[in-house]
């Protein structure tokens, strides 16, 4: 743990620190937090153990970090996040480069863009996706966002293997989400969200199934921009996405003993959060 604090703090946090200055203009904004388990779309980001054998324990945790920079009022905005993760070999660290534009259509936000995954150690998990999403917020019911990304790379998380030279492509993955949020109490906000992974048809050959994720929980906000969170995190299909966590004992007509672990695996998830 102390470790994991060590190499990321500089990397992640940093940067961060380092726009603060900047922060009194109102278009720049950022973020800091820690998480006991990093999940996206439903699934572990840290996985590799010892030997390079599954993680099964449910505190994995991560130290996050970003900016969004808005061109004012024009809608169009820049940004970078970044976390800590462990589920490619040679690779620790996941960066998120992306850029939009926000406007109105009546009652509803919409937002476009564009987004890069990059994992500087290992890029057969780099992925980039384009989006767009509709949000509408009610006072009395709250606010609900449906956006879609769809996979223009021809990888996906390394999902497809395009750049080992399988041939096979990740590109036309598609990911749709909704969101809900209301302020049920002063300072404590009620979130759910259930997304669908719809996996390219050369994906779906592999044996990974298109699956359904879901997040559900509660936030409380201690003001001055730091909040607490926590929620249930985890996808179905989970037996199409097993890895092996103890390969057991080779007795020569099988492994005996051994066990696997999905990164699908429902955990609950707490989030400590500050922005700047």
């Amino acid at each position: 743990m102390k470790h994991l604090i060590r190499i990321a703090l500089p990397v992640l946090v940093l940067p961060t620190l380092a726009a603060l200055p900047m922060l009194a203009n109102a278009q720049l904004s950022g973020n800091v937090a820690f998480t006991t388990d990093y999940k996206f779309r439903g699934q572990d980001q840290d996985m590799l153990g010892k030997n390079d054998y599954a993680k099964t324990k449910a505190f994995k945790p991560a130290i996050q970090g970003g900016f969004d920079y808005a061109f004012g009022d024009s809608g169009f905005y820049v940004g970078n996040w970044n976390s800590s993760v462990n589920w490619l070999k040679g690779n620790s660290i996941e960066s998120d480069i992306y850029g939009g534009y926000k406007f109105k259509a009546g009652v509803f936000d919409m937002d476009v863009g564009a987004l890069t995954y990059i994992y500087p150690g290992n890029s057969s998990g780099n992925t980039t996706e384009i989006y767009g999403s509709a949000g509408y917020t009610d006072e009395a019911i709250g606010s609900f966002t449906l956006k879609y990304s769809h996979t223009v790379s021809k990888d996906y998380f390394g999902y497809a293997g395009s750049k080992a030279g399988s041939g096979l492509k990740g590109t036309n993955t598609g990911y749709l989400n909704l969101a809900y949020s209301k302020e049920i109490v002063p300072k404590v906000t009620l979130k759910a969200a259930v997304g669908y992974t719809n996996m390219s048809s050369d994906i779906r050959s592999l044996g990974y199934k298109s699956y359904v994720d879901y997040n559900v929980g509660a936030s409380y906000d201690f003001g001055n921009g730091l909040s607490l969170a926590g929620s249930v995190q985890g996808a179905n299909k989970q037996s199409s996405y097993l890895a092996v966590s103890n390969p057991g004992v080779d007795l020569g007509f099988g492994a005996f003993g051994r066990q696997t672990y999905s990164p699908n695996k429902a955990r609950f998830v707490v989030t400590l959060t500050k922005t700047l």
